[in-house]
């Protein structure tokens, strides 16, 4: 079959190419200002990528288009179609489906699927999981929404199980939208065995007018999930609780809450995992935080699922790695530290620092220097929290660049702690005003930030690494 993916170079679009092609499918793709870390990945692979959305692809004659939910039917400003690729697909009514969809039918169908949803942390903890199998020697397939740097890649297909097995596919379950023409959240598709909820919080306020908007799509994932299938919850959310009380049909195992099916005592970066109060495993990592220690907990009650102890699964995260842009130190400049992280949420805004906060303690100063760049942000709907959301550091620097909602305003509450731009270059400077040795400073957003952490450490050299 020959595919033609439109969005090709998104996170989740890009994985689904390269598990086409390992498939053996033909793929070709096409994106707007096709670009890197994704576009590097898919050529690599010898995919065809082609630059905007000109009706001449229609030449390429695919058996399917297969449409991102970047695809819209806007127009611009002169009155021209945004996607003129897809107004000609729906006039000539050639055969299109959504990147889940087709994700569902042709990879998907008769594996054990383990899908990993929530507002926080599905990066993490589905690359997690994936680990966990890998190490015990299952050879799951994935799809991870970043590139785990145990693997090196987001997606692949996995090892095939024998006839009397099914083979084990893990993936990372978003509730966005699926495509403009299916406004069911992508998980609804993947219809998992084991379906993990790591937590759930207001979100995408783009397309969900309230939390029980979203609360209802992710009942519908439970609703999918088989009466031999098991569904892990954090029991420290009362909107997951919401969620089961409308009705579940699998095996339940909860964690985090005290009462849990599986706990956690000690240190975020070295404690036992407890099942039911009994000592079943130990984790010591050098990561930190106590959402990471949730990430843990909620991967390794997914793995057991699947017949993976406890004991090895801890074993198999005490060897994680992460996943880049998960709190990633890009390098070091006269004892300052430059991390970038993916935090775009005042919640992981929030849990990122306190992280950092707890690993470096209170006599090292943290720069918090973030972009509110996701729909939800740019809409301003989650401005009152910024100022809890970068409570652990000592200053915390804005990129203001096409935000329609006054910053400086939002942050008034941290006095002169906090500062804005509305360009790349001047956060830049303002940072290296307030910086000194010892500092570290996290860049934050789920954009390329305009290359700012090169720019960070290219200035630092210059002012530092002379001396």
């Amino acid at each position: 079959m020959h595919i033609h993916i439109l969005g090709i170079c998104g996170t989740f679009m890009g994985g689904v190419a390269a598990l086409a092609r390992e498939a053996g499918h033909k793929v070709t793709g096409c994106d707007a200002g096709v670009y890197p870390p994704m576009s590097d990945q898919l050529q690599a692979l010898g995919i065809e990528l082609i630059e905007g959305y000109g009706t001449e692809q229609l030449t390429l004659q695919p058996d399917m288009f297969v449409i991102g939910n970047v695809v819209s039917r806007a127009h611009l400003a002169d009155g021209s179609p945004k996607f003129p690729l897809m107004e000609a697909i729906l006039d000539q009514g050639l055969p299109y489906t959504s990147g889940p969809q087709w994700l569902s039918e042709h990879v998907l169908q008769g594996r054990h699927v383990l899908a990993v949803a929530g507002t926080h942390g599905k990066t993490t903890t589905t690359s997690m999981l994936a680990w966990i199998l890998e190490c015990a020697q299952l050879t799951p397939g994935f799809l991870v929404g970043g590139v785990p740097l145990d693997f090196g890649v987001s997606a692949r297909l996995g090892q095939k199980a024998p006839e009397q097995e099914r083979s084990l596919f893990v993936i990372e379950a978003d509730e966005y939208d699926t495509a403009f023409f299916d406004k069911r959240s992508k998980f609804v598709h993947y219809r998992p065995r084991t379906a993990v909820l790591n937590n759930l919080e207001f979100d995408h306020a783009d397309i969900f007018p309230d939390l029980a908007a979203i609360e209802r799509q992710f009942h519908h994932l439970v609703r999918t999930v088989p009466a031999t299938g098991r569904v892990v919850f954090n029991g420290l959310e009362e909107s997951l609780a919401r969620v089961l009380h409308q009705g579940c049909w699998s095996e339940q195992r909860s964690f985090g809450a005290a009462v849990s099916d599986f706990t956690a005592q000690g240190e975020h970066h070295a404690f036992d995992v407890l099942q039911q109060g009994k000592k079943v495993g130990r984790v010591e990592w050098a990561l930190s935080g106590e959402h990471n220690q949730l990430n843990a907990l909620a991967a390794i009650a997914a793995a057991e699922h699947v017949g993976v102890a406890p004991a090895v699964a801890a074993e198999a995260l005490s060897r994680f790695q992460n996943v880049k842009r998960r709190m990633e130190l890009r390098g070091t400049v006269a004892n300052i530290h430059v991390y970038d992280d993916f935090a775009h949420h005042p919640t992981a805004i929030r849990t990122t620092l306190d992280g950092l906060r707890q690993r470096v303690g209170q006599s090292q100063r943290i720069l918090a220097v973030f972009e509110p760049r996701s729909n939800t942000m740019k809409l301003g709907t989650m401005k009152a929290q910024l100022p809890w959301s970068l409570k652990e550091a000592d200053l915390a620097f804005c990129h203001t660049a096409g935000l329609d909602w006054n910053a400086a305003e939002a942050l008034e509450a941290l006095g002169d702690a906090a500062w804005t731009a509305d360009s790349v270059d001047t956060v830049v400077q303002q940072v290296m005003a307030q910086v000194r040795p010892g500092d570290h400073i996290v860049c934050m957003s789920n954009g390329g930030f305009g290359g700012i952490h090169g720019k960070l450490l290219a200035a630092l050299q210059a002012h530092f690494g002379t001396r």
